[in-house]
């Protein structure tokens, strides 16, 4: 990629001529002077020699065409000193042919090419040489009004030389900035281009599509995969929010909303109207902002989740159905252990683990009608029925419950920290929270361990901890602990569940008015806390 970029950039340049150019304005400029101070002397019609005079003129001719003609460029440099050596051989004819109209002021051209052409040597030469030329004209033409040239001509000669050599050092020097400063852009220039180029390979292998928007809301940079999601005649294809039925407002597309500037994250659209063929995409955009904090654009991330979603809606249809056939019989059960109870010649250990087996029935269908609330409608929709009630005792019967479980993998429930606790609370709900917290960590510790159980309260709230010395809970679990189906990695090896006990305590606690929270280290077990309001009004 990079010798392509050299030679596309090498046959754009144009050859040096420089020097070139250089002689021939040079030439042409002293030509023209030339030809000025010798109409003046024409115009005057007292020349004392005009054969010396033409000769003089003809050779600054003849140095002006080989200036122009000759390629300079291909010759050796120190071959450009012949034209300004002719023009002192030029200028002394000239001055011989009419000392009286101040032709040696021509002295200054040639001088000042020498030293502008040959640096330091050039200066010396030019000031000496042109000097020596001039003193020869002047003394051949000795007269009492010219003796003070004898001075001042090669005072004026070397002084022009100088600053003439000083002014061409300064522009050298210049020069060799500019072309150090022009190799550094085109190295520069070079890197970019291959750093765009191999962003633009990136972007293009990834399969989500992305795209930068500039502050004026252009399209600046697209990849090919975000060209897949919406082609050019995808504008006809309706768009719907992420239930896949509601359309999506106009102007309210992903991409107008981030070309508008908003920032977002994670939202669904559906592409096509409901059926087979629509696609599922999922949009997040960013804002960007320079060193100083300016708003520059941003960038929007567009993946295809279509199998994802589909997946998803498999997964809850299959819950939905079978949480519906379990729910049948259940209740047939329930019914006939209700008409059993009804009678009064039961024996009471009968009675007993009849009336158990009814309650953990009724349980078993607020909980299938909680996976139902779940998987159809999500968070906010459990029925939750508070009454005054002291909440240590439905803790108690939870850890009751769980201790032959626990028991038998050796760990001990500590239930000695449950404090007595009245608050407004749904017993069935709060033993379903208990009862998922407790039960996970009896299911997910390894054996050989404590549990311990705390309630506590103050004015406001109520407390409850629930504290294990398991394995503890991984980090990058943490944040998803509490989404619906999710289950760490860490416990698939320990157990088999259906991921929504957390999500659904979490929704209980919060019907409450109430927060849960965890804290865990792997190695150092795990610490649930949940606070309950203990009035009503606190979350009414």
């Amino acid at each position: 990629m990079a010798a392509a970029v050299t030679t596309a950039r090498t046959g754009s340049v144009l050859p040096d001529r420089t020097r070139e150019r250089a002689t021939s304005v040079n030439q042409l400029l002293f030509g023209l002077a030339a030809l000025l101070a010798c109409g003046l002397v024409l115009v005057d019609g007292q020349m004392r020699s005009g054969d010396l005079l033409l000769i003089g003129i003809v050779l600054v001719f003849v140095l002006t065409v080989a200036a122009i003609v000759v390629r300079w460029n291909r010759v050796h440099p120190l071959l450009v000193l012949l034209i300004p050596v002719g023009d002192l051989v030029a200028v002394l004819l000239l001055q011989l042919g009419e000392p009286r109209e101040g032709l040696w002021m021509l002295w200054l051209a040639p001088a000042t090419w020498l030293a502008t052409v040959g640096g330091l040597t050039g200066v010396i030469a030019g000031t000496v040489g042109t000097s020596l030329m001039f003193w020869v004209a002047e003394l051949l033409q000795a007269g009492p009004e010219t003796r003070g040239h004898l001075v001042l001509g090669p005072i004026a000669i070397g002084s022009a030389a100088v600053v003439a050599y000083v002014a061409a050092r300064r522009a050298s020097a210049q020069r060799a900035l500019l072309d150090e400063q022009a190799e550094y852009l085109d190295h520069a220039v070079e890197r970019a281009r291959r750093q765009e180029d191999a962003v633009s390979e990136v972007l293009d292998a990834v399969d989500f599509g992305v795209v930068r928007i500039g502050s004026d809301g252009t399209l600046s940079i697209e990849n090919e995969a975000h060209a897949r999601l919406y082609p050019s005649d995808s504008d006809a294809v309706p768009l719907f929010d992420g239930d896949g039925v509601t359309p999506t407002p106009s102007g309210l597309a992903p991409t107008e909303r981030a070309r508008r500037g908003e920032s977002f994250e994670g939202v669904l659209t559906w592409q096509g109207p409901p059926g087979e063929g629509r696609r599922a995409l999922q949009s997040t955009a960013r804002r960007l902002v320079d060193a100083n904090g300016i708003d520059v654009g941003g960038i929007l991330v567009t993946r295809d989740v279509t199998a994802e979603q589909l997946a998803v809606q498999m997964r809850d249809e299959l819950v939905a159905s079978v949480s519906h056939e379990l729910r049948t019989p259940l209740t047939s059960v329930l019914g006939h252990l209700d008409i059993v109870l009804e009678g009064d010649q039961l024996p009471d250990s009968v009675r007993r683990s009849l009336e158990i087996a009814e309650r953990n029935a009724s349980r078993l269908l607020v909980i299938i009608g909680d996976i139902l609330a779940a998987t159809a409608e999500g968070a906010g929709h459990l029925d939750v029925r508070p009454v005054d009630e002291d909440v240590s005792r439905v803790v108690l019967q939870s850890v009751e419950s769980l201790e032959p479980r626990a028991a038998a993998r050796n760990i001990r429930i500590d239930a000695a920290g449950v404090e007595p606790a009245r608050a407004e609370i749904d017993p069935l709900r709060i033993r379903q929270v208990v009862d998922n917290l407790v039960g996970n960590a009896v299911k997910y510790h390894t054996g050989d361990g404590l549990i311990e159980v705390d309630l506590t309260s103050d004015d406001r709230d109520v407390y409850l901890v629930v504290r294990d010395d398991g394995p503890g809970i991984a980090e990058e679990a943490l944040p998803r602990l509490f989404d619906r189906y999710y289950r760490a990695e860490s416990a698939g090896a320990r157990a088999v569940g259906t991921g929504l006990g957390l999500s659904i305590s979490r929704d209980l606690v919060k019907a409450h008015g109430g927060e849960i929270t965890v804290q865990s280290e792997p190695g150092s077990g795990a610490t649930f806390v949940v606070r309950l309001p203990r009035r009503t009004g606190a979350f009414a």
